[in-house]
């Protein structure tokens, strides 16, 4: 089980001041002794806890980024093939992609290790041996909750079994959902009890974990539980060893109480620590409104541990991530290949996002969405969206602020730090196909993932402003907490206040006045059902390219019909705009009811024959 581990670069600077290694031998007792002699070998134990954080900004190791429906790509030169193979339905018992269970058990096995032995350390304060405690216990918990997601119900690993057991301790059983919800609700609790509310050292710890963050995961986990795939769901009956039912197939309404309670909890920490909804104000840059609205939803998530960054993630880095989405930008670098614009949004998203009045466009009574194909040119008045006296489809006019801040699109205006561009994406425009391999194969760019800062220098050379992966922002929570609100209480005016503190900053109006002003459904906040409806598009809207969709489509059970929608983009190989805003089927999706949880491998099952396969498998 030898392996080295990277230790993370938060803690260089509190270790060795370079990059530093530890082989991490279980059965060594030598080796762990020494791990825990001193302060300064600890903390880089600390750090391999901490390696462990998913791979979130890499388009092959995140499957909410490519193993969902937002992007696409040409096979198989962009990112990973696993990720898409999911995407395009093949994974099963014999080939299960992407299968962390023993990524995510190493990871609980070197958390408990660190527990069992950061009380022999002689050198180490009380107060930082509650911290790093508190710090690995929020590992502990968020490992068996990504686990959770991807399997559901899972073996708990509560303590390590011994080496020396015998075989029958081996055969340990998937807990209910039930149970594992509870392990890691209690032990973010724990976490949170013993963690600061913010990080007061922000140029050497950022990417510890707080109370906030704590907190915040937490009211995520309940609110996953109190969703429909998890609390009553029938499609689970009957799946189980002999008489143990793992999962909840009766629905409890209280599972929603207990979510508001967590989302209540989590808000206040993260009003003690200090978390703010982002607005763009940087030093010397003079924008218009709606370029500042722009700059606001681009850098709440690109800008490096700004104020509404709950939980950043600093083992994930997005260079990667950026150079994969960003398109040739400038028109004077054209040989340039160092980026691609190759993982390319779905037209669904670009069809997805509010009118600029902020209801659904197939809503808005003004928005002429049965023409929303048709072309036109852009005047003078829309230059701040389309290249004026450019020539594209309907789809793209008269959108919410968030439209134009997560896509760039034929003829869509693109503002960087260093200047501003335009998109031409026709057959032999600058940023068309060039070769077979790294293509755009839809027409849109994921822009809302890809930092201002980023610039296209000479050669193959290219400056990316990488960030941390923001695991969960405020905007994050706030819908969360409207969504369990709604749950409970039906429309009521704090859930919609929760919304309409995104929706303000997003530059739209207020749920209210949105739908009663410009939608054919005017009165459809005033039911539990409609405000559902609205709650869970908003999500959709605010969240979208952050990892969050994939998931949330599976909670709510809205997969089986998403997930079975043709993937679609324009045509990408014409020159003339008439050929060109041709809808073109790039992959028709197939998602069953067996897809909502991945299967457990056919090797594990034979392994242990107490596991038993998940519903369908």
């Amino acid at each position: 089980m030898k392996r080295l581990l990277y230790i993370a670069a938060l803690f260089l600077t509190v270790a060795t001041g370079c990059k530093s290694f530890l082989d991490v031998v279980p059965d060594n007792v030598p080796t762990i002794n020494n791990a825990f002699t001193m302060r300064q070998e600890a903390i880089k134990y600390l750090g391999t806890c901490y390696s462990y954080m998913p791979s979130s900004s890499e388009p092959g190791g995140n499957p909410a980024l490519l193993a969902g429906d937002e992007y696409w790509q040409i096979r198989p030169y962009v990112a990973s093939e696993e990720p898409w193979q999911i995407a395009m339905g093949f994974i099963s018992p014999s080939t299960v992609y992407m299968y962390e269970w023993e990524h995510y058990y190493r990871a609980l096995r070197d958390c408990n290790i660190f527990l069992e032995n950061v009380g022999k350390v002689v050198d180490l304060a009380d107060y930082e041996r509650i911290r790093w405690v508190g710090e690995v216990k929020f590992l502990k918990a968020y490992y068996h909750w990504q686990l959770f997601l991807r399997y559901g119900p899972i073996p708990l690993v509560e303590k390590n079994l011994p080496i020396d057991g015998n075989h029958a301790e081996y055969k340990v059983y998937r807990a209910p959902v039930d149970s594992v919800i509870n392990y890691i609700s209690n032990l973010m609790m724990e976490a949170a009890a013993t963690l600061p509310y913010e990080i007061a050292d922000r140029s050497t710890e950022m990417g510890r974990v707080t109370a906030a963050a704590a907190l915040s995961i937490r009211a995520k986990v309940l609110v996953t539980a109190a969703s429909p795939l998890f609390n009553g769901n029938p499609d689970h009956a009957g799946a189980g060893k002999g008489e143990r039912s793992i999962f909840a197939t009766t629905y409890d309404p209280k599972k929603w109480e207990r979510a508001v309670a967590a989302c209540d909890t989590a808000i206040k920490a993260c009003a003690r620590g200090r978390h703010l909804l982002y607005q763009f104000s940087e030093l010397g840059i003079s924008l218009s409104p709606a370029m500042t609205t722009q700059m606001s939803l681009r850098n709440a998530m690109c800008e490096d541990w700004n104020r509404e960054i709950i939980l950043g993630n600093s083992q994930s880095r997005t260079y990667s991530l950026q150079t994969a989405t960003m398109p040739r930008l400038d028109p004077n670098r054209l040989a340039n290949e160092s980026v691609s614009g190759a993982l390319a949004p779905t037209m669904k998203m670009a069809e997805m996002f509010y009118s600029e009045h902020g209801v659904p466009i197939q809503e808005d009574i003004a928005w002429d969405y049965p023409n929303r194909f048709k072309l036109r040119k852009a005047v003078a008045a829309e230059n701040e969206f389309i290249y004026e006296g450019y020539t594209t489809v309907g789809l793209h006019y008269n959108r919410e602020p968030r439209f134009y801040a997560s896509l760039g699109f034929d003829g869509g205006i693109w503002l960087m730090k260093n200047a501003t561009y335009h998109i031409e994406n026709k057959a032999g425009q600058w940023q068309s196909r060039k070769n077979i391999y790294d293509n755009n194969v839809t027409g849109y760019y994921a822009k809302k993932v890809i930092s201002w800062k980023n610039e296209i220098q000479p050669e193959h050379r290219i400056s990316v402003e990488s960030y941390s992966w923001p695991e969960m922002r405020l905007a994050d929570l706030y819908l969360l907490y409207a969504e369990a609100l709604n749950e409970v209480n039906g429309p009521n005016p704090t859930s919609i206040e929760y919304v309409d503190y995104i929706r303000t900053r997003a530059g739209i109006p207020g749920v209210v006045e949105a739908w009663t002003n410009w939608s054919r459904v005017p009165n459809k906040f005033t039911t539990k059902e409609g405000l559902r409806q609205i709650i869970q598009q908003e999500r959709l809207n605010e969240l979208a390219f952050e990892g969050h969709r994939f998931w949330d489509l599976r909670r709510w059970k809205r997969s089986i019909d998403e997930l079975n929608k043709p993937i679609m983009g324009w045509d990408m190989v014409q020159e003339k705009p008439e050929f060109y805003y041709r809808p073109r089927l790039l992959y028709r999706q197939s998602f069953q009811m067996r897809d909502y949880l991945w299967p457990l491998h056919e090797n594990d099952l034979l392994v242990n024959e107490n596991l038993v396969q998940n519903p369908g498998w």
